[in-house]
C-alpha cells in the first residue's frame, strides 16, 4: 500500500515538473498603439520570448508562434483605429505547450519584430514588440501632412516674397507604451504633455505668420531621433518639447526649462532627467545615444553644439519662456538648466525642453491635469516664443517683412519721454516697450528705439469721432465714420490692415483695446472707416423735408439742391439722396 502511494505521488510530481517545463513562459498582456506611420503591438511576457513568425495571404495574416508559452490574457483583441491591424487572436498551436497568435491585417507587410529586456526601474518586464507599417494606406497623419503642405503652398503662392511662416515644432513628450513619469494617483505624463502641446500648437496656428507642427497627435510612441527629423522635414525654426517632471521623491515641484549641454548634468534632477529620457528610448526599442553612431546630426551635436548658434538661440527662447511661466506657475529653477538630452540634439534647430511641473508631486499632479492650468502653461510658452521671434524675426518671414516695412528708429533727445515719443509716432507706449524689450517707461538720451507701426501710407489725419450711420444727431459731426468688422486672414498684420482701410494703427488698437500690434488668424477687428458721402433715405408716411434734414443734421436747402427739388412737397416711398460731411 505504501509503495503504491509512493509511486502515485512520484507520477503526479513528475507530471507537475513536466507541466512546469512545458510552460516556461506566460503571455501576460497585449497592448496596441496605432500611429500615423505604423501600428505597434507590445506582448508583455514573463520571460524572454522564444518565437518564430511567418505571413499568410488570402486573407493577409501575420502568425507568431511563442514556444513553451501559455496565455494569461484575454483574447481576441479587436483593433478599431489602426490602418493595418484589425484583430489579434489565438489559433491552434503547432506543438504542445506553444501559443500561436494570428494578427489579421489589411494587406501584406514586412513587420519589424524585436525583444526588449526589463526596464531598469522594473516598471516593465520582458516584451516582444511588433511594428507593423501602414504600407500604402492613406493614414490620418499622412493626410493631415499633405493637406497642411498644400495649404501652406497655396498661401505662399498668394503672398509676396518674404512672407513665409515661422514654423515651430511642438513635441509632446513620451506616448504610447512609454507613459513617462507617473503621479501618485497613476496620472501619466504622456497625457499631460499631449494636452499642453495641442493647446500650444493651436495658439501658434492662430497667429498670422506662424505655423505649428506636432511631432505626435495621439497616444503613440515616436522615437526621440524621429522627433527632430519631423521638425527638420517641416523646416522648423524652433523645437519645443513639452514634458512633466518626475523624481524619486514627492517633494520637488515647480516648472523648469532645459537646454542642451553635452556635458553631464550638474544637478541631481538633471541627472534623473537624462536617465528618464534614456529609459524612454529603451521603451521604444533602442537607445538613440548609443545606437545611432552614424547619425551625422547627432555626431555634430555631440562635438560642437555646446558653442553653436542653435544652443545660444535656444537659451534665449528658454529665458523668455521662463519669464512668462513664472506668472502662472511656481518655478523649480529661475534660469534655464543644462542637460544632455537626445530630443535637443539638432545642431540646425534651436531647441528647448519645458518641464511644466512635477507630476510626482501630489499638488502638481492635480494641477497639471486641469484644463485651465494646461491653458495657462500653453499660453506662457506661446508668449515666450512669440516675443523671441518678434525680437529676432528670421529673414524671409512675414515677421521680418512686417518689421522692415513699417518699423523706424528714433534717437532719444533731451527732454523726451516715452509717452511723448509714442504720441509723436501715433503708437502705444506698450508697443514701443514690447519692440525694444523695455522693462520700464524710462528712456535715456541717445538711446535708439525701434518704433513699430509707422505706416506712411496710412491716414495721419486727426482721429474722428466714431458714430453709427443709423444714429440720430441734431449737431453736424466733425467727420462722419462708420464701424465695420474685418476678419484677419493669413498674411495680414496690423499695419497692412490699417493701410487697406486708410486709417491709423492706433485707431484700430484703441477701438479694439489691443495691448500690442499682434493680431491672430481669424480675429475680428472693428475698423472705423469714413462713411459714404451720401445715404439714401426712403420717405415714410408722416415725414416732411425739415424733419428729414434734422434727422441727418443737414439743411433743407442742401437736400433740395442735391435732389433738384422744386418744392418741399414729398411723396411716400420717394427716395432722397442725403449728403454727409
Amino acid at each position: 500500500m505504501a509503495l503504491r502511494t509512493y509511486l502515485k505521488l512520484f507520477v503526479v510530481g513528475a507530471g507537475l515538473v513536466s507541466s512546469a517545463a512545458s510552460w516556461a513562459n506566460e503571455l501576460k498582456g497585449v497592448r496596441i498603439w496605432p500611429a500615423p506611420d505604423e501600428t505597434r503591438v507590445v506582448l508583455d511576457l514573463q520571460n524572454k520570448a522564444d518565437y518564430s513568425h511567418f505571413s499568410l495571404a488570402g486573407p493577409s495574416r501575420l502568425v507568431v508562434d511563442l514556444k513553451d508559452t501559455k496565455i494569461k490574457t484575454k483574447l481576441p483583441v479587436v483593433v478599431k483605429d489602426s490602418d493595418i491591424l484589425t484583430k489579434v487572436r489565438k489559433s491552434t498551436a503547432p506543438e504542445k505547450g506553444a501559443t500561436r497568435l494570428v494578427f489579421e491585417i489589411k494587406r501584406g507587410v514586412t513587420p519589424k519584430i524585436f525583444s526588449l529586456a526589463p526596464t531598469p526601474n522594473g516598471s516593465y518586464g520582458y516584451r516582444l514588440v511588433l511594428d507593423l507599417p501602414n504600407g500604402n494606406a492613406k493614414t490620418v497623419g499622412a493626410t493631415e501632412e499633405k493637406e497642411e503642405a498644400k495649404a501652406t503652398a497655396n498661401n505662399q503662392a498668394k503672398m509676396p516674397s518674404g512672407t513665409a511662416d515661422i514654423v515651430v515644432a511642438v513635441d509632446a513628450g513620451h506616448g504610447g507604451d512609454d507613459p513617462g513619469s507617473i503621479g501618485p494617483t497613476r496620472k501619466y505624463e504622456k497625457n499631460v504633455t499631449l494636452a499642453v502641446a495641442k493647446k500650444l500648437a493651436a495658439k501658434i496656428n492662430a497667429t498670422t505668420g506662424m505655423r505649428a507642427v506636432l511631432t505626435r497627435r495621439g497616444d503613440y510612441f515616436v522615437p526621440l531621433g524621429k522627433r527632430s527629423e519631423i521638425a527638420r522635414k517641416n523646416k522648423a525654426l524652433l523645437l519645443v518639447s513639452i514634458h512633466a517632471d518626475g523624481f524619486t521623491k514627492p517633494q520637488p515641484r515647480g516648472a523648469s526649462v532645459w537646454v542642451l549641454n553635452t556635458r553631464r548634468a550638474n544637478t541631481e534632477i538633471g541627472r534623473w532627467l537624462e536617465q528618464s529620457e534614456k529609459q524612454s528610448e529603451l521603451l521604444g526599442g533602442g537607445d538613440v545615444l548609443s545606437n545611432n553612431t552614424k547619425d551625422k546630426y547627432l555626431g555634430r551635436a555631440v562635438l560642437d553644439l555646446q558653442f553653436s548658434y542653435s544652443q545660444k538661440e535656444g537659451y534665449d527662447v528658454a529665458t523668455r519662456v521662463l519669464h512668462e511661466l513664472r506668472k502662472v506657475a511656481r518655478l523649480h529653477k529661475t534660469a534655464p538648466q543644462y542637460a544632455s538630452l537626445a530630443v535637443l540634439k539638432s545642431p540646425d534647430i534651436p531647441s528647448l525642453l519645458v518641464e511644466t511641473g512635477f507630476i510626482t508631486n501630489p499638488t502638481e499632479e492635480r494641477l497639471l491635469n486641469t484644463t485651465s492650468h494646461q491653458n495657462q502653461l500653453a499660453n506662457a510658452v506661446y508668449k515666450g516664443v512669440l516675443q523671441y521671434f518678434e525680437a529676432n524675426p528670421p529673414e524671409g518671414t512675414l515677421f521680418a517683412s512686417r518689421l522692415k516695412g513699417r518699423g523706424s528708429k528714433h534717437k532719444v533727445t533731451s527732454g523726451q519721454s516715452l509717452s511723448g515719443i509714442a504720441q509723436k509716432y501715433g503708437v502705444s507706449m506698450a508697443s514701443i516697450k514690447a519692440a525694444n524689450h523695455l522693462k520700464s517707461n524710462s528712456v535715456n538720451i541717445g538711446q535708439v528705439l525701434i518704433i513699430p507701426g509707422n505706416i506712411k501710407t496710412a491716414s495721419t489725419s486727426t482721429p474722428t469721432k466714431v458714430v453709427s450711420t443709423s444714429s440720430r444727431s441734431t449737431v453736424k459731426p466733425v467727420a462722419s465714420t462708420k464701424v465695420i468688422v474685418h476678419k484677419v486672414v493669413r498674411g495680414e498684420y496690423l499695419g497692412k490692415i490699417a493701410a487697406k482701410y486708410g486709417v491709423t494703427m492706433s485707431s484700430i488698437r484703441q477701438l479694439n483695446h489691443l495691448k500690442s500690434d499682434n493680431v491672430m488668424l481669424g480675429q475680428k477687428l472693428k475698423i472705423a472707416v469714413a462713411a459714404p458721402k451720401y445715404v439714401h433715405h426712403k420717405v415714410k408716411r408722416g415725414e416732411f423735408l425739415s424733419k428729414i434734414a434734422d434727422k441727418y443734421g443737414v439743411s433743407v436747402a442742401t437736400i433740395r439742391a442735391t435732389n433738384k427739388l422744386r418744392s418741399d412737397k414729398l411723396a411716400v416711398g420717394q427716395t432722397l439722396i442725403i449728403p454727409r460731411s
